[in-house]
């Protein structure tokens, strides 16, 4: 499977899954106002269009790649696909708010399916091939700001030119066309022994549901709230539940003895604390820009290019360099400390700032920072989980990134306001809130940087991606 001569090929579908599952997260928000009027959302459920999707695809990702390994990662690819682009068409044709937020859901679970799976098959094409493998993730690591950034500029043209309903629209060529594509490019793979656990499915979905619900209504709903708890609460039971049925079952749906792999767990971790520091900086960066800055939406969208293009050439052409020469770990820690040394700068952003002097720099040197990091954390992740647990790998690591997404962007989003963000029209209080959000963000990324320093190994300053833990050489 490894030597499929079709293999860049299906890398190019695989990029183009991490591609659309990230621009579904970023093309709406330009058509929000206008879906707002022509559905009637309150402003208070209004960020529900972006929560739906992400409650769905944060809480299903651990199933998606259970799936993946019980039932074979192109069937369970191409089954998110149709999911998708059934959750789009319902999405672009909804009529009513519980119509549109139903439809993201199913967009997101379609999406929950299409990331594990899409991991596991690249670990197939490529995990053999330690000399491609690094490139393989890095293109399709560089996917995901490539997607980011395309769905703020296509959100504007769509919603100015056309109509918000095309923002749902344009998933259905590409997922017709991934539908096509994939018998022909992706090795076939099999159904492995087992039975689902649906017990442990139940309990695992609806304990990260039900926290990454409470995370990002928080905010809204307020920290101190007793339904913000009371979530919480459930959550925590639920997902105690699940660690007691794994603990029991002869073949669980995540076996907890993976996080017995050092690399692994100290992979995962870094990844939670990425995301937790990365989101919001994209976030606040994007209000500074329209809300103190004056920016509309997409030149607000432009001025993020160059980090985004520098995170596409760092990920593809650099880090592969710096972790051949200076191996994993180094890179990984390096990676960490550039985003926080990047995030302290950007949160010295000033009322009267400009975009040259303020925003450019220091994000250059933050988007530097993610492409090192992002690399080595993913890679070290995936190849330290046994082959015929890819699916299950893959899961956990997208898991990482959307709950520490989620969780960051909720925590620095409640510092923002704590120092003045909420003060809308404000320019001065604004930029002390999102300054000490980013200030936040920053302490994040090195105190993931000193973790990733304590806690993961490395072996004679080779990628850990190459060296897998669970193989019988390195055991």
């Amino acid at each position: 499977m490894s030597r499929s001569p079709h293999r860049w090929w299906a890398l190019a579908l695989i990029a183009l899954a991490q591609f659309m599952v990230i621009m579904d997260t970023s093309i709406i928000g330009v058509a929000l106002p206008k879906m707002q009027n022509d559905l009637g959302f309150t402003p208070s459920n209004l960020s529900w269009v972006f929560n739906a999707y992400v409650v769905a695809f944060g809480g299903l990702l651990l199933l998606g790649g259970r799936l993946s390994d019980l039932y074979g990662a192109r069937r369970i690819f191409a089954t998110g696909w149709a999911i998708l682009l059934a959750g789009s068409a319902a999405a672009g044709l909804a009529g009513t708010v519980e119509l549109e937020l139903a439809a993201r859901a199913v967009q997101g679970a379609g999406s929950a399916l299409i990331a594990p799976s899409a991991l596991t098959l690249l670990m197939m094409l490529f995990g053999n091939r330690p000399a491609e493998l690094t490139k393989a993730l890095a293109l399709y690591g560089a996917a995901a700001p490539a997607g980011g950034t395309a769905g703020v500029f296509l959100g504007g043209v769509i919603t100015e030119y056309v109509s918000w309903p095309w923002v749902f629209y344009l998933n259905i060529p590409i997922a017709v066309l991934a539908l096509i594509a994939t018998p022909a490019l992706m090795p076939a793979g099999g159904n492995r022994p087992g039975s689902l656990d649906l017990a442990g499915a139940l309990t695992v979905t609806g304990g990260l549901a039900a926290a990454v619900y409470a995370i990002v209504r928080a905010p809204q709903a307020g920290w101190n709230s007793a339904s913000t708890w009371l979530t919480l609460a459930g959550s925590a039971v639920l997902l105690a539940a699940f660690l007691i049925i794994q603990a029991r079952r002869r073949q669980p749906l995540m076996r907890l003895g993976i996080f017995t792999s050092r690399n692994l767990t100290a992979a995962n971790l870094a990844q939670l604390l990425l995301g937790a520091a990365w989101i919001p900086m994209w976030f606040f960066l994007n209000l500074y820009l329209q809300q103190v800055l004056g920016f509309s939406a997409f030149p607000s969208g432009a001025a993020l290019l160059p980090m985004t293009v520098l995170i596409m050439v760092g990920m593809i052409v650099l880090a592969p360099r710096v972790i051949g020469r200076f191996g994993t770990k180094t890179t990984l820690v390096a990676g960490l400390a550039v985003l926080a040394a990047g995030l302290a700068w950007l949160a010295l952003i000033r009322p009267t700032g400009s975009y040259l002097t303020d925003v450019l720099p220091a994000s250059l040197v933050a988007a530097l920072g993610m492409a090192l990091a992002f690399i080595p954390s993913l890679g070290t992740a995936l190849s330290s989980a046994r082959p015929e647990e890819g699916g299950l790998a893959s899961g956990i690591v997208n898991t990482s990134y959307q709950i520490g997404s989620a969780l960051g962007l909720a925590a620095m989003t409640a510092v923002a306001a704590a120092h003045g963000a909420d003060a809308l029209g404000d320019p001065a209080a604004l930029t002390d809130g999102y300054s000490a959000a980013l200030l936040g963000a920053a302490g994040i990324a090195l105190a993931a940087a000193i973790l990733a320093a304590i806690t993961l190994t490395g072996r004679n300053g080779k990628p850990a991606a190459t060296q897998p833990e669970n193989t019988p050489a390195t055991r």
